[in-house]
């Protein structure tokens, strides 16, 4: 749990406007949100979002009307307090983009106090689980809602205690919405921050969103677009006399079915003459006279190859590096509800199975397996599986 204080490097980074672990939001850029069909989602979201949470705290919150705003990182800042709960549950498919929800410390402690039973909860590792549990089910609530949004999910919440200049915003200019809380005549806000991309994508799922810019006419080429095309024919458009190229216009002369486009020089046509250089005789799609162009074969390296010397020298400086060692014995999930109940003489089962080898682990990655034994009064693993040693340290990098 953090204490609310910031280090001096993480205070000079701010100051410098570094970003700190991805937390500055870059610049703000000018999005057009739908915030009128957006508001309607908040509203049909609100009875669904109180529920969920008296619910969980069997407490008799109340919800008023939710509001919907573009805004930037600068703006929700001075919105919030110094410290925040923030929980990160970005989506992963269907939509992708930030998604983030905030609560203010006391929203927070009300939530676990609540849950847990206990007053002035603290808000250390097992409330902040109490809250992305919260958190999880709102979200869960929302992606129902969108069901339009085929396969839409987000990654599992996770919940810190952080000032807020540490959090990670959406970039530029994204969606807040925020839910207004009262419980027993104190008011508490739950503020959900999206990215831009999601707020367009879930205006559009309802049936709104920002119109796409409508496609160019199939007619006549506008000043612009004759422009563009006189400056990569070395000239200027003229009105009424065609195109200008290198001083040569391009007349349209009336034929069966359409318009013939024959070589003018001087303003006089020249009978749908030839001009020398206009046209060239075609061979094999190409005009004659232009040079072939020199066509190879790429040549990719070897990746099926051992490593190099270089590569093995390299290895070679890092083999007095110390390297956290780890064994597990199996591990297991449980509800909050469950670890909340344990005590002295619990039993936890684990997904392993009596006498199966156990994992050993390099920096949280398994390299190995093998089977616990007694080694004098001490605990030992005896190691019966191993990959290569080229393959171990392909894994830790």
């Amino acid at each position: 749990m953090s204490d609310g204080t910031i280090s001096q490097d993480e205070i000079d980074a701010l100051l410098s406007g570094v970003d700190v672990g991805g937390l500055s939001s870059g610049p703000s850029s000018s999005v057009n949100l739908d915030t009128a069909t957006l508001t309607k989602f908040a509203e049909g979201m609100k009875d669904k979002a109180v529920s969920n949470l008296n619910t969980m705290t069997g407490a008799s919150f109340e919800i008023g009307s939710p509001s919907v705003e573009a805004l930037d990182r600068d703006q929700l800042l001075a919105k919030l307090p110094e410290m925040v709960v923030a929980v990160m549950a970005d989506f992963n498919a269907g939509l992708k983009g930030d998604h983030l929800i905030l609560l203010a410390p006391e929203f927070g402690q009300k939530i676990t106090s609540l849950i847990n039973k206990e007053d002035n909860a603290e808000l250390d590792d097992m409330a902040l689980s109490v809250i992305g549990e919260f958190v999880s089910t709102h979200s869960g609530s929302e992606i129902t809602d969108l069901s339009a949004i085929a396969g839409l999910a987000a990654n599992p919440p996770e919940a810190v205690h952080v000032p807020k200049a540490m959090v990670r915003f959406p970039q530029g200019t994204f969606a807040l919405f925020s839910y207004p809380f009262t419980l027993d005549g104190q008011s508490y806000t739950l503020w959900e921050a999206v990215s831009s991309e999601v707020a367009e994508g879930i205006a559009k799922a309802l049936g709104g969103g920002t119109p796409d810019p409508a496609p160019a006419s199939g007619g006549a080429l506008n000043a612009a677009d004759m422009a563009s095309m006189a400056s990569l024919a070395g000239g200027s458009p003229q009105m009424g006399g065609g195109m200008n190229m290198g001083g040569m216009g391009m007349a349209q002369q009336p034929m069966m079915g359409g318009f013939q486009q024959q070589p003018m020089m001087g303003g006089m046509n020249m009978g749908g003459m030839p001009m020398g250089g206009m046209q060239q005789p075609m061979m094999g799609g190409m005009p004659m006279g232009m040079s072939m162009p020199n066509v190879q074969s790429v040549q990719y390296p070897n990746l099926a190859g051992g490593p190099t010397t270089q590569e093995q020298g390299n290895i070679g400086l890092i083999m007095d590096v110390n390297m956290e060692m780890t064994v597990e014995l199996g591990r297991t999930k449980k509800q909050i509800k469950d670890i909340l109940g344990m005590g002295e003489g619990t039993i936890i089962e684990l997904d392993k199975l009596a006498g199966e080898p156990v994992d050993i682990l390099v920096n949280h990655k398994p390299i190995a397996k093998g089977e616990v034994v007694v080694i004098d009064e001490n605990f030992g693993v005896r190691v019966t599986e191993i990959l290569s040693p080229m393959e171990r340290v392909s894994d830790l990098r």
